[in-house]
């Protein structure tokens, strides 16, 4: 993967990522052909920051009944990305 554009996809804004906020830590949604050195590579470029670690996680999509029957959401990868000491923290909320 090349583009950093299509590696982050969103930054996840919930209950858990407020709380690792406080670690220095980030939740985005990442491209599901990813790995953990596209993604570093991708924050490192697109937010100018160093990274420490990155953890990821493969989601499966829900399965849903509908009226036509049983329908399934797609499935997405996390990754928690934990910047290194001194780096300034990422703007989430501007």
């Amino acid at each position: 993967m090349d583009n950093p554009y299509q590696i982050i996809k969103t930054i996840a804004l919930t209950e858990k990522s407020h709380t690792l906020l406080e670690h220095n830590q980030y939740s985005f949604v990442v491209d599901p052909a990813a790995n953990k050195m596209d993604i570093k590579r991708a924050v490192e470029y697109l937010f100018e920051r160093k990274v420490k670690a990155v953890n990821v996680m493969n989601r499966r999509g829900k399965t849903k009944r509908n009226r036509y029957g049983v329908g399934k959401r797609a499935d997405w990868k996390r990754a928690i990305v934990t910047l290194k000491d001194g780096q300034e923290p990422i703007t989430v909320f501007t």
